[in-house]
């Protein structure tokens, strides 16, 4: 009576599983892609600008100096290297110590910028595939809908909206998530179309595969690169949009230590020379957004190869 082969060895080809080889493959991949990577000089500056707002982020006030709430009315506009450089950065109409509100407002700003930004690629991602794939009716009323939704000015909406629903953090998130999304819809739903005519594809609906089953299993990981890039960018938009909400007193309410509310709160005080409230929050924002950009470019630039 013969025996039943072995699955593990039938699968195997030269004594190696094709899993293993498969799960090999991935990681050399990954590993080339990361050298690539990080022979590129803008993603090495953008990740260290990135890495020191998380070190900022996570050790908060633990790291401050003061009490970025902490009020003082005898040190009020404080310029630079005041008290004996016990304020480094000055101080605010308040006596707060500017680098410690800009330290511990990291903490918000990489919060809800990247939540909101994975939210809206999430989204995105999710109609994009519906768009691509099906083509037809889905696609002629989705595309509407993302059309319609891109001619709309998304601070003014995103405004608009929070005036309506109350500014708070999961708020903002959702606003500006789902404003985002058709943006990365119509990106993800161009990379579907590349992908759907393709062999493998084909070889898939072939065998019975079910249309969610192939958007997720088969497609989705092949379009994966642009959806990278594309939370990369929007994240850096994302700390923009949020910022210029603050400014316009429609994001996070004072006393917080945010970024935008810091400017809106100083920036009239300029022109009597008290421009240091202003000018390092300023900075940190567009530290910031630049760094996101430069990691977006290098990601967009291997993953394109």
């Amino acid at each position: 009576m013969a025996q039943v082969a072995d699955p593990a060895a039938a699968a195997a080809v030269g004594g190696v599983p094709h899993g293993t080889r498969d799960v090999d493959a991935r990681r050399a991949a990954r590993r080339e892609t990361l050298r690539l990577l990080l022979r590129k000089p803008g993603f090495v500056i953008g990740t260290a600008i990135v890495l020191v707002w998380v070190v900022c982020a996570i050790g908060g006030r633990s790291i401050a100096p003061f009490d970025p709430l902490a009020t003082n009315g005898a040190f009020a506009h404080a310029g630079p290297g005041a008290d004996g450089w016990n304020f480094i950065l000055g101080t605010d109409r308040l006596g707060r110590d500017v680098l410690s509100r800009v330290i511990v407002g990291a903490r918000d700003v990489l919060i809800v910028a990247p939540v909101s930004a994975v939210l809206g690629v999430v989204l995105g991602t999710f109609f994009g595939l519906l768009m691509g794939y099906y083509r037809g009716i889905v696609d002629d009323v989705l595309s509407r809908v993302v059309e319609a939704f891109l001619a709309l000015p998304v601070t003014l909406v995103a405004l608009l909206a929070l005036v309506v629903l109350g500014p708070s953090k999961r708020t903002v998130i959702g606003v500006v998530g789902i404003l985002f999304a058709p943006i990365v819809a119509r990106t993800v739903r161009a990379a579907v179309l590349s992908e759907r005519d393709l062999d493998y594809v084909q070889a898939a609906k072939l065998s019975g595969e079910s249309g969610p089953y192939i958007m997720v299993r088969e497609i989705l990981p092949n379009v994966v690169g642009p959806i990278i890039v594309e939370l990369t960018v929007r994240i850096g938009y994302a700390i923009f949009t949020i910022a210029t909400l603050s400014f316009l007193g429609a994001g996070l309410q004072p006393p917080a230590p945010d970024w935008g509310l810091m400017i809106v709160e100083e920036y009239s005080q300029i022109i009597q020379g008290y421009w240091w409230p202003v000018l390092f929050p300023s900075i940190a924002i567009a530290s910031i957004v630049i760094a996101a950009n430069l990691i977006a470019d290098a990601l967009q630039s291997v993953l394109s190869r």
